[in-house]
Parts: C-alpha cells; structure tokens; sequence
C-alpha cells in the first residue's frame, strides 16, 4: 500500500498518507477491541459470581460500554483547584497516547505490522517504562494524599516487574536470536520433534512463560496485584480526583495496556499468528485469526484471576517480585544460555 501511495502521490505525501491510515487501521478497531474487551470483562466475572453482567443497552447488553463512554464523554470535567492544571490534565493524554505507541511494533500476521523495526522487543520495553510517568504526574498533579500513595505504589510496582520481565525476555531473545518481534515469532516454528510452535512448549522456556504471565498481570495493575487501586485504603487509586473524559482515558489505556499484555504473551511464547501445530492444513486459516484467538484466550485468563484470586498485600506483591521472580529469571538467562552453548554453539 505504502509503494502504491508513493508512486501515485509522490514520495513525500505519499508515504505520510499510507503511514496514516496504516496507523487508523491499527488504532481504531483498538479502541473498539477495548470497548468490548470491558464489556467481556464484565460477563466474565458476572458468569462466575453466577450474576447476569450487562443485558440492558443492545442486545445481550452490547452497547453497554458506547453507552459508559457517551456518559463520560457529556460529563463536566472537573479539575481540583489546588491541582497542577497542566499536569493534572497532561497525564491520561500520557498514560492514553504510550498505550497506543506500543502497537506500532506488534505483528498481526506475516507481513502484517507497522513498523518491523529490529529491535521491536527494545521498542516494547521502552514505551512500557514511559507509561508510568501518566500515573506519578496524575497522583502528583492532583494535590491529593490518596492519589499519590497510589502513585508511588504503581512506580515501585511497575518498574519492580519489569526487571523480572526483562531478564525473561532475554532468554527469549537468546533463543530465537534476534529482537525483532516478526523474528522471534517464525522462530517458534516447529519447537517439539518440529510438531508444535511455541516456544511455551519447550520445557527450558515453560517456566519463564508462567512468569511473564504473572508479571504481565502485575506490570498492568490487574488482580491479585491491583494495589493502586486498593479500595481499602486508596479509594480508587492515582485517578480519584478525575472525572469525565479524563477519566476514561486512563481506563482505556489501562485495557489497552491489558491487550498488548496478552498479545506479548501470544507473541513471545505461544506462537503469535502460527498455528499450534505445525501441520499444513492448519495454516489455510489466517494467520491473524489465531493471533487474536490466543489474545482472546490470555485475556480470559486474566478476568478468570481478577474474578477468582483475592488481592495481595504489598509486602506479597514486593516479595514475588524482588526475592522469586528476579532470582529466578536471572537464573534461568544462565540456564538457557549454558544449553544454547552447549548445543547450537557448540562450545
């Protein structure tokens, strides 16, 4: 599409219309997954404290999240008059905007991505680090004791499990040999006796799948380690003194946040948009199809937690994180290493 643009438009134009439009075929059926993806989210958890969830607005209750949205969208947007204004109002466009940023690098199938950049992984970690800032600027901005004890748990929190996370993916990165998110994916082909494809299947890398799941679910704030938003004590977290758009904004990023979660986890150990069996007739359907179907299945076993395991408290949270995942992950990026020296490399 890009080369077509180019030729028709010029180089110059061209290019910039084709990435534009690539970029809204990325982020608006996005905004629309999220949409549903709460209302989901909510059926799941009614069906399993055996309650009915949304059934009003639409049919099975389908617009129940336009109907939320048209609701926050025609609120007034309060702003506490002992709040920063600039940051107050800077910090959901943050915490939004990275959200978003984090798509351009995810392959939806062969071929099918934004920006196929080599050091996707890097990329990947990166926009994630940049998204606590929308959180310590929306509890620090809202002159709010509350709001900023949140703030500062979400800070210890995330940057806690994205050491654990790192160290994962560097026995990813190991493995497949190469950041490119495109790369690690076809590297996944054929992993058991050339049947299976996933490196979730390969006894070596199952363990740091089990973690990158758990620390995904913890990096994002759900349940059991939603503890910026801990009732209790916190009301409800860095966004309690938000209202109206403002307010949505953080709610879709986080469950944009959630999705990208469960598409890394599809990407980095279970395949992405490859079949789980390397069987030909299998690869008829579309490779984004599957994609979607193991992003699907990640996100009901994140409702599944949220709705079944009850929260930590902060010494847990921190201890899971600091004294298991870091020594284990660091342990197991020599484990891995060793077996890829002693078999691929032969050294």
């Amino acid at each position: 599409m890009t080369e077509f643009f180019q030729t028709t438009l010029g180089y110059g134009f061209g290019w910039f219309l084709a990435t534009l439009i690539l970029i809204l075929m990325i982020a608006l059926p996005l905004m629309l997954a999220v949409a549903m993806i709460i209302y989901a989210d909510r059926k799941i958890w009614a069906a399993m404290a055996l309650r009915r969830g949304p059934n009003v607005v639409g049919p099975f209750g389908l617009l129940q999240s336009f109907a939320d949205g048209l609701k926050v969208f025609l609120q007034e947007t309060i702003i506490p008059s002992a709040a920063n204004r600039g940051l107050f109002l800077v910090a959901p466009i943050i915490t939004f905007t990275v959200a978003l940023l984090a798509w351009a690098v995810i392959p939806f199938g062969e071929g099918m991505v934004l920006a196929d950049i080599n050091v996707g992984l890097l990329y990947i970690l990166a926009i994630s680090s940049v998204g606590v800032y929308g959180v310590i600027i929306a509890g620090w901005a809202s002159n709010s004791k509350y709001p900023f004890y949140s703030a500062l748990r979400a800070a210890a929190q995330m940057v806690s499990y994205e050491v654990s996370i790192g160290f994962v993916l560097i026995s990813v990165v190991l493995w497949a040999g190469t950041f490119n998110l495109s790369g690690i994916v076809l590297a996944q082909k054929g992993q058991i006796f050339g049947l299976i494809n996933g490196f979730g299947f390969n006894p070596l890398l199952f363990p740091m799948a089990v973690v990158f799941l758990i620390s995904a679910m913890a990096e994002t704030a759900r349940a059991p380690f939603d503890l910026t938003e801990a009732e209790s004590e916190l009301v409800a977290g860095y966004q309690t003194e938000y209202s109206s758009m403002s307010f949505a904004l953080f709610w879709l990023g986080e469950y944009a946040n959630v999705l990208l979660m469960c598409a890394l986890n599809a990407i980095l150990f279970w395949g992405g948009w490859l079949p789980p069996i390397d069987w030909a007739p299998l690869y008829v359907i579309p490779g984004i199809f599957w994609f979607f179907a193991k992003i699907l299945l990640f996100f009901f076993i994140f409702s599944w937690v949220k709705a079944t395991v009850p929260r930590y408290r902060y010494d847990q949270l921190m201890r899971l994180g600091w004294k298991i995942f870091l020594p284990l992950s660091l342990f197991w990026v020599f484990l891995v290493s060793g077996w890829l020296m002693l078999t691929r490399y032969g050294v």
